[in-house]
């Protein structure tokens, strides 16, 4: 069994973004030599998430609406009473989830046909980090 961990890191200019980290994890499979496997990309913070769908712009900006109108920006969470403003960020996660376990066949990221990766930030412009965990043989 062969093991690979790496980080990537991000320091987003806008407080929510998706990134597309799809080229980004393939490329650490092809480093790992593991033919087939797991590979783990985890948000490693609480107010991000990663996110697996198609790269379409229509998509991306349907999503972060959807999960504005289920967690919206406001003022009366409770969360906000320890000083952070953050309590939505911290929802959208939720609703997205923090990690995926992908596949690899044959050396590679095994995707469907549209499937990307995308590192979904909630309440950025601070650096954070995606622990990305390969096992196989």
């Amino acid at each position: 069994m062969k093991n690979y961990t790496e980080y990537l890191w991000f320091n987003t200019k806008n407080r929510r973004e998706l990134i597309n980290i799809t080229d980004n994890v393939a490329a650490l499979v092809d480093k790992s030599k593991v033919e087939e496997g797991f590979c783990l990309v985890s948000a490693m913070h609480i107010t991000a998430g990663i996110w697996v769908n198609d790269e379409e712009s229509g998509l991306k900006k349907d999503v972060m609406k959807w999960l504005e109108e289920l967690a919206p920006i406001k003022e009366d969470y409770l969360h906000h009473g320890t000083g952070e403003d953050n309590a939505d960020a911290h929802l959208k996660r939720t609703l997205v989830h923090h990690q995926v376990i992908l596949p690899i066949t044959k050396g590679k990221l095994d995707l469907g046909p549209w499937e990307q990766v995308f590192y979904a930030e909630f309440d950025g412009q601070r650096k954070k980090r995606v622990i990305i965990k390969i096992l196989g043989v």
